[in-house]
């Protein structure tokens, strides 16, 4: 099923320069944020994408299939649209980490990344419904962990619950406090969407942001 909101944004005539609609497919609540930051009218729309991994497949690779994929599932709905489709995948050592779901895996993905360094691989791909041109790039951010004991975890997890975030914390929340350091191409990536990236995409296909 495709659920479509839209976001209300004060319209200007540079908005009608923008010849194509502007789809986020996605319902993620993260990336719909990121994106109404940019004050542009967009829709989103949820694209049915298994995110399963594929066997002995990189967490980069993973990232960059999947992006491509939401985008792709949406566009025959939205044949004259420009459709953002984003993925995010965190490698700790040669473990992929997804979303915990549930309390007890938050609780061993944040014990396995004690004192450690997590990479989160970022993809976004803007597909343009009408002419089929697809572009698709990987922000990258390495996220230094604090020595974290149990009762920390336990805390963090209660104040925040943060079961749909992949590697079980949020940076731009209470998540911050489990963190040393980080370092990356775009601080959007890391909640869910490179706004950096995005821009230039958008840019290339002649959609105005400013």
């Amino acid at each position: 099923m495709i659920y479509i909101s839209a976001y209300p944004v004060k319209e200007t005539k540079d908005y009608f320069l923008n010849s194509q609609p502007l789809v986020l497919a996605s319902t993620s609540p993260y990336r719909r944020e990121l994106l109404a930051r940019l004050q542009i009218p967009f829709q989103t729309a949820a694209p049915e994408v298994d995110e399963t991994a594929l066997p002995d497949e990189h967490a980069r690779q993973t990232a960059w299939r999947l992006s491509r994929k939401k985008a792709q599932a949406i566009a025959t709905l939205y044949p004259d649209a420009l459709i953002i489709g984003s993925d995010q995948v965190a490698l700790l050592g040669e473990q992929q980490l997804g979303k915990p779901v549930t309390h007890d895996n938050a609780v061993r993905q944040l014990r396995a990344m004690n004192g450690k360094t997590v990479i989160f691989h970022t993809a976004l791909t803007l597909l343009n419904a009408r002419n089929g041109e697809m572009q698709t790039e990987v922000a990258e951010n390495r996220v230094s962990f604090r020595e974290l004991d149990d009762d920390k975890i336990e805390s963090y997890l209660r104040k925040e619950q943060p079961y749909n975030c992949a590697g079980s914390a949020k940076s731009e929340g209470l998540g911050i406090a489990l963190i040393s350091r980080m370092e990356g191409d775009d601080p959007n990536a890391l909640i869910g969407l490179p706004l950096i990236l995005l821009i230039s995409m958008l840019e290339k296909q002649n959609f105005l942001i400013l």
